[in-house]
């Protein structure tokens, strides 16, 4: 395929990291516990089955995480894309209700619904709940896919279907620790 004139135009454009969810003052914790994943290394690309629904199985991949810290009652998982050529980063899960004691949760555990008991989804910007897997513009780049785990000292209490607004907001001052794990993914 003959590259795409948009995504080469647009190629120094980037929301940027410092956009993330994970970046924020307000959210700022300790990074006491790690978030690995079977499918892919940290920083590494992301395999094809796990990209977005238009072109691929979009199945999520498989998370596993070490001890989160004493006092940690709820897991809320935010998955963005800090890469996209506009605005905010590009939402591609908020995951909500994991419970800490799980230490893993299994492939395609972040569909809508969810094979897990209690695990819900907030609303990506498109009004879709669970996995929305890897879409980059095709010659943009690679693009990061940021998973972010934060660990609460209390439960949200919020339905599914609320929006990242409404979960920052609702987790502000009662993050107790995080983990991150990076992906990468390119459409040449």
């Amino acid at each position: 395929m003959p590259p795409n004139p948009l995504g080469i135009a647009l190629r120094n454009r980037r929301a940027g990291h410092h956009t993330l969810v994970w970046a924020r003052p307000d959210l700022q914790a300790p990074e006491n516990f790690t978030l690995t994943s079977p499918a892919f290394d940290h920083e590494a690309p992301i395999p094809e089955k796990h990209r977005g629904k238009l072109f691929g199985a979009n199945i999520s991949p498989a998370l596993a995480w070490t001890s989160p810290p004493t006092g940690a009652v709820e897991l809320v998982l935010i998955v963005q894309d800090p890469d996209v050529p506009f605005g905010k980063p590009a939402t591609h899960a908020i995951t909500l209700g994991i419970d800490p004691a799980l230490q893993a949760i299994p492939e395609n555990a972040l569909a809508d619904p969810s094979p897990i008991p209690g695990i819900r989804h907030g609303k990506g910007p498109l009004g879709r709940r669970g996995w929305a897997g890897p879409m980059p513009i095709r010659s943009h780049g690679p693009h990061s896919y940021v998973f972010q785990l934060f660990a609460l000292d209390r439960p949200l209490g919020l339905a599914a279907g609320c929006t990242l607004d409404e979960v920052t907001a609702a987790i502000t001052g009662h993050v107790i620790g995080r983990a991150r794990l990076d992906g990468t993914y390119e459409i040449r």
